[in-house]
């Protein structure tokens, strides 16, 4: 079969954004530097930034009316394909565009768009996002940096109170940041407003250090050593009062504040919604590293070989052995379900972010499904890749295999853009309150209030894939033979069941624990539970989404392949999970033992199209070149 049948189906509605990012790949193919210094490596990356930049595809997500390409869905989608390359370029190609450029476009209004966005698109002004703290990195709201209004010279002045309020692990800081969104706590007579941002110059055109901006470097990381992160401070730091982007908030000459969004913690989480890009962008990222990573580990175990046949006709392809095929293949089928998950969120996004008539539920459907799939997807980068080497034994180890600097590169995904235990209790919340207000306050006493006063009702909120669900769910078998592991409605419901058990058990836990004393106890003692069932949630969303992988699929051969690797996805997920099945009566212990069996006939069928799977990714070859394969 031509993987071609496949990649259609990969590539989704963005097909031909696609094929154009990986042409350009391909004709401006480059070797990452090895055994460079950090500078070097540095200075690499900016200067593949500005090519990056002559190639017009930093500019699509921007408005038509500033020289943007207005199309919100393509420049995540040509972000993700970064993730095929470099991924210091990536990230700060993300630092650049998608963080700094996006809060400008996102928070700010028409004066700070005209003045400012043709400048970062075209990377004239390169910028940083100032949001993490050395004392704050998940609890933004309550960062100590103070902005405060000065209406005697219509200025704000910035503050760094103490070393824990020090802006840290800022990307683009250390060496190349001319100008950083500065998230701050707005103070204006006499009363704090709660975090906004600002525009804060941090070096004048030579390079230098404006006054009172301190600026220090990271320094070496264990991946990304070609991102500048560096450490900011403020040192009563003037800038106008322009300087605020005042989208959804905004202080008058005389320092009155005025809002449209009358409560501080709502217009905070309002902000932080908009900008949600960036989680979707890194959970599209680690998807295309764990795609790379997956492909050079199947060409490897499909040309290694290793042991004498006992027929005496050679050695042994390693592919060929049931246990590494247990380890790349769930690990294929498990991307191959993220991948598709991620397609999906991309077109929520461009559709919500499109409009301005988007209710709060749906918003916040929207940056709830953002915060599970991008913790899903950076654990299995993680999970993946580890095993990839592995797989390849000593030759993975080597940088000259690309495994090792993937890995490296990889880790802190899973950390930032939101810490993933911190996303998702915040998944977990979004369905304990189904999305209500209470949704904006992260912290675990808001909560279990909530759920300890309310009756929590147990809703499967629908994917795109909603009616082909319905229809399957439906037809959901009552027969007990053997086959009833590969029906996709015996599948889906078995899915749904274990969200709607888990969600409601939790509800009941916190709802338990609350009455009975302190609801802050009653959430930490319950966290594991919560945090089970956010994870059991994103599994279903991720089936559903594969589900409409296969529905939308026009090759019979395509959508017969695709469907087996939706049964391995699930079946091996059932198989991790089994402790839970059987102890809940959802399995036999024979039906279990059944699982085991077709995850290994799964693996032994699927094992001749295992090139095939990889090669539909259609990396282009430049970025697959190893020493191992040679």
């Amino acid at each position: 079969m031509n993987p071609e049948a496949l990649t259609v189906v990969l590539d989704g509605q963005w097909a031909a954004l696609r094929r154009d990012v990986r042409e350009r790949m391909a004709e401006n193919a480059y070797e990452s530097p090895q055994d460079v210094s950090t500078e070097e490596y540095r200075a690499w990356v900016l200067d593949q930034l500005h090519v990056l930049a002559k190639t017009g595809h930093p500019r699509l997500g921007f408005q038509k009316e500033y020289g943007g390409g207005g199309d919100i869905g393509g420049s995540v989608v040509s972000f993700e394909i970064l993730g095929y390359g470099d991924l210091s370029l990536m990230v700060k190609a993300g630092v650049q565009w998608g963080l700094f450029g996006g809060a400008v476009q996102l928070l700010g209004t028409e004066e700070h768009h005209r003045r400012y966005l043709a400048r970062i698109m075209d990377l004239d002004l390169p910028g940083c996002f100032a949001m993490t703290e050395t004392g704050h990195g998940s609890d933004v709201q309550h960062l100590r940096t103070t902005a405060t209004y000065d209406p005697d010279t219509r200025q704000f002045v910035i503050d760094t109170p103490d070393e824990g309020a020090r802006k840290d692990y800022i990307g683009n800081a250390a060496r190349d940041g001319r100008m950083a969104v500065v998230f701050a706590q707005l103070v204006t007579q006499g009363e704090v407003r709660g975090v906004h941002a600002f525009l804060v110059p941090i070096r004048n055109e030579l390079g230098e250090a404006m006054p009172g901006v301190e600026i220090s470097d990271c320094g070496r990381k264990a991946g990304l050593n070609g991102v500048d992160n560096g450490r900011l401070m403020f040192r009563s730091v003037r800038v106008p009062r322009e300087a605020l982007l005042n989208r959804y908030a905004d202080v008058a000459e005389d320092g009155t504040y005025s809002s449209p969004i009358e409560s501080d913690g709502r217009r905070f989480f309002t902000m932080l919604g908009t900008l949600i890009r960036g989680r979707i962008s890194v959970a599209g990222a680690a998807i295309s590293a764990t795609e790379r990573a997956l492909a050079l580990a199947v060409r490897y175990g499909e040309r290694r070989r290793q042991f004498e046949r006992p027929d005496g006709s050679g050695e042994t392809v390693l592919l060929d052995y049931t246990v590494h095929q247990r380890k790349l293949l769930p690990a294929l089928a498990r991307t191959y379900a993220l991948h598709f998950a991620q397609e999906e969120l991309v077109r929520s996004l461009h559709d919500i972010q499109g409009r301005s008539d988007v209710d709060d539920h749906t918003q916040r459907e929207l940056e709830s499904r953002a915060a599970g799939v991008k913790a899903t997807a950076t654990w299995n980068a993680t999970r993946t890749i580890q095993m990839a080497r592995e797989a390849c034994g000593g030759a993975g180890y080597l940088a000259a295999n690309v495994l090792a600097g993937l890995k490296a590169d990889t880790d802190v995904f899973t950390t930032f853009e939101g810490d993933n235990t911190v996303l998702l209790q915040l998944v977990a919340k979004g369905l304990l309150t189904n999305y209500r207000d209470h949704f904006a306050d992260l912290s675990p006493l808001a909560t279990a209030r909530f759920v300890a006063e309310q009756v929590v009702e147990t809703v499967i909120e629908r994917t795109a894939a909603r009616k082909v669900i319905d229809r399957l769910a439906d037809a959901a078998p009552g027969r007990d033979d053997e086959g009833v592991l590969f029906d996709r409605a015996w599948q889906v419901t078995l899915f749904e069941d274990r969200e709607k058990h888990v969600l409601e058990g939790a509800a009941r836990r916190l709802r338990a624990g609350a009455s009975e004393g302190d609801p802050f106890e009653a959430f930490n003692n319950a966290q594991d539970h919560i945090l089970r069932a956010a994870q059991v949630h994103v599994d279903r969303v991720v089936l559903e989404a594969f589900v409409a992988a296969i529905e939308r699929c026009g090759d019979p051969e395509a959508r017969e392949l695709l469907s087996r690797l939706c049964d391995l996805y699930v079946l091996s997920n059932v198989e991790e999970d089994r402790a839970w099945f059987l102890e809940h009566g959802r399995l036999t212990s024979a039906r279990a033992k059944q699982v085991i069996a077709a995850v290994n006939d799964l693996c032994a069928r699927l094992r001749p199209q295992a090139r095939l799977l990889v090669d539909a990714f259609a990396i282009p070859e430049a970025f697959l070149k190893a020493e191992m394969l040679d």
